[in-house]
């Protein structure tokens, strides 16, 4: 009867690690979500620099229109890095978000036929 009870106290052991370990990682997936998936994605980085000073400029809104979510703000260097679906024609905007703080700049389109290495942009002041 002891060697019965045994079993039972494992089994039952077993059930309980089994799916308290399941409950767990479903948590942390609804909660976190599932990783990103970068394997069909491009990087596209680059500088964003002023027109009279040819100093970076932070505060840059770069985005790729009609791929909602990536976008990316200019940093105090102006690099900004964007992970784009594979496309044959990238079309980005860069537009002056922060207004007249670090200068007040127009708004540039940029249509890419391919992803080059590093991306100089100039931005002219309005």
């Amino acid at each position: 009867m002891k060697i019965l009870g045994k079993i039972k106290s494992k089994v039952a052991r077993w059930f309980l690690v089994t799916f308290s370990l399941s409950t767990a990682v479903f948590i942390f997936q609804a909660c976190y979500g599932i990783p990103n998936d970068y394997g069909d994605n491009f990087l596209i980085e680059g500088i964003v620099l002023s027109g009279t000073t040819s100093k970076p400029i932070d505060g840059i809104k770069v985005s790729v229109e009609n791929i909602p979510y990536h976008d990316d703000i200019t940093s105090n260097g102006g690099l900004f890095s964007i992970y784009v679906p594979a496309e044959s024609i990238y079309r980005l905007q860069f537009s002056d978000i922060d207004s007249i703080q670090n200068g007040n700049y127009a708004t540039k389109d940029t249509v890419l036929m391919e992803i080059p290495e590093f991306l100089n942009i100039v931005l002219d002041e309005k």
